[in-house]
Protein backbone atom coordinates (compact mmCIF):
# COMPACT_ATOMS: atom_id res chain seq x y z
CA UNK A 1 0.00 0.00 0.00
CA UNK A 2 2.82 2.53 1.16
CA UNK A 3 4.54 1.51 -2.25
CA UNK A 4 1.62 3.18 -4.48
CA UNK A 5 1.83 6.39 -2.16
CA UNK A 6 3.96 9.58 -3.58
CA UNK A 7 6.58 10.55 -1.82
CA UNK A 8 6.45 7.49 0.56
CA UNK A 9 9.36 5.14 -1.86
CA UNK A 10 12.25 7.75 -1.53
CA UNK A 11 14.84 8.22 1.11
CA UNK A 12 14.62 11.33 3.35
CA UNK A 13 17.27 13.10 5.45
CA UNK A 14 17.10 15.87 8.06
CA UNK A 15 18.76 17.42 10.59
CA UNK A 16 17.57 15.31 14.05
CA UNK A 17 19.50 18.02 16.48
CA UNK A 18 18.31 21.61 17.39
CA UNK A 19 19.43 23.95 14.81
CA UNK A 20 22.91 26.00 15.96
CA UNK A 21 26.29 25.67 17.19
CA UNK A 22 27.13 22.38 19.09
CA UNK A 23 29.44 19.93 20.01
CA UNK A 24 27.37 16.87 17.58
CA UNK A 25 24.72 17.25 15.44
CA UNK A 26 22.86 14.21 13.71
CA UNK A 27 21.66 13.67 10.38
CA UNK A 28 19.11 10.98 9.79
CA UNK A 29 18.39 9.17 6.66
CA UNK A 30 15.62 6.67 5.77
CA UNK A 31 13.93 4.59 3.52
CA UNK A 32 14.96 1.97 0.96
CA UNK A 33 18.42 3.66 -0.35
CA UNK A 34 19.27 5.34 3.22
CA UNK A 35 22.61 2.52 3.11
CA UNK A 36 23.53 3.07 -0.32
CA UNK A 37 23.37 6.61 -0.20
CA UNK A 38 25.60 6.96 2.72
CA UNK A 39 28.08 4.25 1.13
CA UNK A 40 29.12 6.48 -1.28
CA UNK A 41 29.97 8.79 0.91
CA UNK A 42 31.49 6.93 4.11
CA UNK A 43 34.78 5.17 2.91
CA UNK A 44 35.82 3.73 5.95
CA UNK A 45 33.96 0.35 4.82
CA UNK A 46 31.28 -1.06 3.19
CA UNK A 47 27.85 -0.34 5.61
CA UNK A 48 25.50 -2.73 3.39
CA UNK A 49 27.72 -5.61 4.54
CA UNK A 50 27.73 -4.72 8.10
CA UNK A 51 25.15 -6.26 10.99
CA UNK A 52 22.21 -3.80 12.25
CA UNK A 53 22.43 -1.90 15.17
CA UNK A 54 26.28 -0.74 14.79
CA UNK A 55 27.88 2.31 15.06
CA UNK A 56 30.96 2.91 12.50
CA UNK A 57 34.14 5.31 12.52
CA UNK A 58 35.72 7.17 9.56
CA UNK A 59 35.09 10.25 7.56
CA UNK A 60 32.72 11.33 5.03
CA UNK A 61 33.75 12.14 1.70
CA UNK A 62 31.65 13.89 -1.39
CA UNK A 63 33.66 15.06 -4.60
CA UNK A 64 37.04 14.38 -3.75
CA UNK A 65 36.67 16.55 -0.36
CA UNK A 66 36.71 15.38 3.23
CA UNK A 67 33.40 16.59 4.70
CA UNK A 68 33.97 15.20 8.64
CA UNK A 69 35.12 12.93 10.27
CA UNK A 70 31.89 11.36 11.79
CA UNK A 71 30.32 7.83 13.66
CA UNK A 72 27.66 6.21 11.54
CA UNK A 73 24.79 4.04 13.82
CA UNK A 74 23.05 1.45 11.21
CA UNK A 75 20.19 0.32 11.97
CA UNK A 76 18.44 -1.77 9.34
CA UNK A 77 14.95 -2.89 8.49
CA UNK A 78 12.57 -3.46 10.00
CA UNK A 79 14.34 -3.05 13.43
CA UNK A 80 14.23 0.71 13.25
CA UNK A 81 12.48 3.71 14.31
CA UNK A 82 10.54 4.19 10.82
CA UNK A 83 10.60 0.06 10.04
CA UNK A 84 12.78 1.17 7.24
CA UNK A 85 16.74 1.04 6.78
CA UNK A 86 17.93 3.73 9.02
CA UNK A 87 21.33 5.67 9.60
CA UNK A 88 22.00 8.44 11.54
CA UNK A 89 25.33 10.70 11.11
CA UNK A 90 26.99 11.71 14.14
CA UNK A 91 29.00 14.90 12.73
CA UNK A 92 30.76 17.58 14.67
CA UNK A 93 28.45 20.46 15.10
CA UNK A 94 29.00 23.16 13.29
CA UNK A 95 25.82 24.24 10.70
CA UNK A 96 28.38 24.74 7.73
CA UNK A 97 29.62 20.91 8.37
CA UNK A 98 25.72 19.93 8.83
CA UNK A 99 24.72 21.84 5.78
CA UNK A 100 27.67 20.24 3.67
CA UNK A 101 26.63 16.43 5.08
CA UNK A 102 22.97 17.42 3.70
CA UNK A 103 23.55 18.74 0.74
CA UNK A 104 25.78 16.03 -0.78
CA UNK A 105 22.99 12.97 1.22
CA UNK A 106 20.85 15.24 -1.38
CA UNK A 107 23.21 15.08 -4.46
CA UNK A 108 23.29 11.39 -3.80
CA UNK A 109 19.80 11.35 -3.96
CA UNK A 110 18.33 11.56 -0.60
CA UNK A 111 15.42 14.45 -0.46
CA UNK A 112 14.54 16.53 3.09
CA UNK A 113 12.52 15.00 5.31
CA UNK A 114 9.48 17.19 5.45
CA UNK A 115 8.41 17.84 9.38
CA UNK A 116 7.61 15.11 11.88
CA UNK A 117 8.14 12.63 8.28
CA UNK A 118 10.53 9.82 10.53
CA UNK A 119 7.37 9.53 12.68
CA UNK A 120 4.58 9.77 10.25
CA UNK A 121 6.80 6.59 8.59
CA UNK A 122 7.18 4.83 11.62
CA UNK A 123 3.26 5.46 12.00
CA UNK A 124 2.48 4.09 8.28
CA UNK A 125 4.79 1.24 8.93
CA UNK A 126 2.83 0.23 12.05
CA UNK A 127 6.09 0.82 14.24
CA UNK A 128 3.83 3.36 16.41
CA UNK A 129 -0.21 3.52 16.51
CA UNK A 130 -1.26 7.37 16.72
CA UNK A 131 -1.73 7.67 20.16
CA UNK A 132 1.97 6.92 20.46
CA UNK A 133 3.29 8.97 17.50
CA UNK A 134 1.67 12.25 19.18
CA UNK A 135 3.40 11.11 22.08
CA UNK A 136 6.39 11.68 20.68
CA UNK A 137 5.18 15.15 20.13
CA UNK A 138 4.67 15.47 23.89
CA UNK A 139 7.70 14.20 24.83
CA UNK A 140 9.49 16.73 22.80
CA UNK A 141 8.22 19.89 24.58
CA UNK A 142 7.19 18.76 27.85
CA UNK A 143 9.19 20.81 30.85
CA UNK A 144 7.73 19.25 33.54
CA UNK A 145 8.55 15.44 35.35
CA UNK A 146 4.68 15.49 35.15
CA UNK A 147 4.09 15.54 31.41
CA UNK A 148 7.16 13.63 30.37
CA UNK A 149 5.95 10.48 32.78
CA UNK A 150 2.37 11.30 31.10
CA UNK A 151 4.04 10.93 27.63
CA UNK A 152 6.29 8.26 28.01
CA UNK A 153 3.26 6.20 28.98
CA UNK A 154 1.69 7.15 26.19
CA UNK A 155 4.84 6.10 24.11
CA UNK A 156 4.90 2.93 26.02
CA UNK A 157 1.37 1.91 24.53
CA UNK A 158 -0.46 2.67 28.27
CA UNK A 159 -3.20 4.93 26.76
CA UNK A 160 -3.52 2.23 23.53
CA UNK A 161 -3.74 -1.00 25.79
CA UNK A 162 -6.58 1.01 27.66
CA UNK A 163 -8.61 1.60 24.02
CA UNK A 164 -8.08 -1.75 22.76
CA UNK A 165 -9.80 -3.22 26.10
CA UNK A 166 -12.44 -0.72 25.73
CA UNK A 167 -12.45 -1.98 21.76
CA UNK A 168 -12.68 -5.57 22.81
CA UNK A 169 -15.34 -4.90 25.36
CA UNK A 170 -17.70 -3.23 22.67
CA UNK A 171 -17.06 -6.05 20.07
CA UNK A 172 -18.23 -8.42 22.63
CA UNK A 173 -21.26 -6.51 23.26
CA UNK A 174 -22.28 -6.18 19.95
CA UNK A 175 -21.56 -9.70 19.50
CA UNK A 176 -23.93 -10.94 22.07
CA UNK A 177 -26.76 -8.15 20.89
CA UNK A 178 -26.14 -9.92 17.05
CA UNK A 179 -26.53 -13.37 18.34
CA UNK A 180 -29.97 -12.15 20.21
CA UNK A 181 -31.15 -10.51 17.14
CA UNK A 182 -30.93 -13.29 15.08
CA UNK A 183 -32.92 -15.61 16.99
CA UNK A 184 -35.03 -13.19 17.93
CA UNK A 185 -38.43 -15.12 16.85
CA UNK A 186 -37.07 -17.80 18.93
CA UNK A 187 -38.52 -18.23 22.29
CA UNK A 188 -34.90 -18.36 23.69
CA UNK A 189 -32.47 -15.78 25.23
CA UNK A 190 -29.40 -16.45 24.01
CA UNK A 191 -27.22 -13.85 25.19
CA UNK A 192 -27.11 -13.20 29.03
CA UNK A 193 -28.60 -10.24 30.22
CA UNK A 194 -26.58 -10.14 33.34
CA UNK A 195 -23.60 -10.00 31.01
CA UNK A 196 -24.47 -7.63 29.37
CA UNK A 197 -25.27 -4.92 31.92
CA UNK A 198 -21.46 -5.91 33.44
CA UNK A 199 -20.08 -5.09 29.90
CA UNK A 200 -21.86 -1.77 29.17
CA UNK A 201 -21.12 -0.75 32.89
CA UNK A 202 -17.48 -1.77 31.77
CA UNK A 203 -17.18 0.71 28.53
CA UNK A 204 -18.71 3.35 30.78
CA UNK A 205 -15.98 2.88 33.16
CA UNK A 206 -13.66 2.83 31.06
CA UNK A 207 -14.83 6.14 29.02
CA UNK A 208 -15.17 7.86 31.96
CA UNK A 209 -11.47 6.96 33.36
CA UNK A 210 -10.33 8.61 29.91
CA UNK A 211 -12.18 11.63 29.67
CA UNK A 212 -10.86 12.19 33.41
CA UNK A 213 -7.30 11.51 32.10
CA UNK A 214 -7.67 13.75 28.95
CA UNK A 215 -8.42 16.77 31.56
CA UNK A 216 -5.53 15.83 33.77
CA UNK A 217 -3.58 15.18 30.87
CA UNK A 218 -4.47 18.51 29.42
CA UNK A 219 -3.38 20.52 32.63
CA UNK A 220 -0.08 18.48 33.00
CA UNK A 221 0.28 19.46 29.39
CA UNK A 222 -0.22 22.83 29.13
CA UNK A 223 -0.35 24.04 32.91
CA UNK A 224 -3.05 26.38 34.52
CA UNK A 225 -3.35 29.89 34.44
CA UNK A 226 -3.56 31.02 38.16
CA UNK A 227 -3.70 34.87 39.35
CA UNK A 228 -1.81 35.83 42.52
CA UNK A 229 -4.23 38.78 43.70
CA UNK A 230 -3.60 40.71 46.64
CA UNK A 231 -2.74 44.07 48.03
CA UNK A 232 0.20 46.12 47.71
CA UNK A 233 3.52 44.84 49.54
CA UNK A 234 1.73 41.89 51.20
CA UNK A 235 4.05 39.51 49.13
CA UNK A 236 2.48 38.40 46.14
CA UNK A 237 6.42 38.76 44.28
CA UNK A 238 7.89 37.15 47.12
CA UNK A 239 5.26 33.77 46.18
CA UNK A 240 5.49 33.97 42.53
CA UNK A 241 9.42 33.88 43.03
CA UNK A 242 9.38 30.68 45.46
CA UNK A 243 7.03 29.00 43.35
CA UNK A 244 9.61 29.54 40.46
CA UNK A 245 12.65 28.97 42.01
CA UNK A 246 10.89 25.83 43.42
CA UNK A 247 9.22 24.82 39.70
CA UNK A 248 13.85 25.45 38.64
CA UNK A 249 15.09 23.21 41.03
CA UNK A 250 12.45 20.43 39.99
CA UNK A 251 13.35 20.56 36.47
CA UNK A 252 17.40 20.65 36.84
CA UNK A 253 16.38 17.45 39.40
Amino acid sequence: MLGKLAGWNDTIAALATPHGVGAIGVIRISGAKAIEIVDRLFTAKQLSGQPSHTLHVGYLRHNGKILDEVVVALYKAPRSYTGEDVVEISCHGSPFILEQVLNALIACGARLARPGEFTQRAFLKGKLDLTQAEAVADLIASNTEASRNTALHSMRGGFSKVLQQLREQLIQFSALIELELDFSQEDVEFADRTRLYALVQEAQATVNALLQSFQLGNVIKNGVSVAIIGKPNAGKSTLLNTLLNENRAIVSD
